[in-house]
């Protein structure tokens, strides 16, 4: 039995709410699908991590282009396809990658990422990541100043050689329209 075959099969209804964009959607394909994806991710990989960070990308790529994908049928094809792409590509990066030894590089290297402990964490992961990505480049670019490089709003401010003001203004803007575009995180599934 192959594993596209051995998915949950999906309501239509949620089918149609994924290629709408819907949230709750998005995390029952996840929930039926990323077992599958991380499978194929894996055969192609070899390595645990890596799967990890496929089976992420193909879920984000495949919320992106959702609104294409065609109505009426089972997403498990589809997704197979996303995957097995990804990881190619991801396997493509990593062979013209020089590697270090994970033991050589210090704890505290800002390039060092942990994954999330469970899928659920990891789509919320991917939530903030797309979130982030959505905001405008100015205050895409204090966001990720302050929260990945650690930088206080007046280092902000000299590195971009800006006003420290602008970069307070900045900064409020971006972190109001994430607490928007990010509510439905903190909202309690019954």
């Amino acid at each position: 039995m192959s594993d596209v075959s051995a998915a949950l099969t999906l309501d239509p209804a949620v089918v149609e709410r994924f290629r709408s964009g819907d949230e709750g959607a998005v995390r029952q394909v996840y929930r039926a699908y990323s077992g599958m994806v991380h499978s194929i991710a894996r055969r192609v990989l070899h390595d645990q991590g890596l799967a990890d960070e496929a089976t992420q990308q193909t879920f984000l790529q495949a919320w992106r282009s959702a609104s294409t994908f065609e109505g009426g049928r089972e997403p498990g094809p589809w997704l197979a396809t996303i995957a097995r792409r990804v990881a190619i590509d991801i396997y493509r990066r990593e062979q013209r990658r020089p590697a270090s030894r994970l033991d050589d590089v210090h704890p505290g290297t800002a390039a060092l990422a942990t994954l999330p402990p469970n899928p659920e964490q990891a789509w919320e992961a991917a939530q903030v990541r797309l979130a982030i990505d959505s905001l405008g480049p100015d205050e895409r670019m204090v966001v990720r100043l302050q929260h990945l490089d650690g930088l206080t709003h007046a280092e902000i401010a000299e590195r971009l050689g800006i006003a420290l003001g602008t970069v307070k203004s900045r900064s409020f803007r971006a972190h109001r329209a994430l607490a928007a575009r990010l509510a439905h995180l903190r909202e309690v599934e019954p």
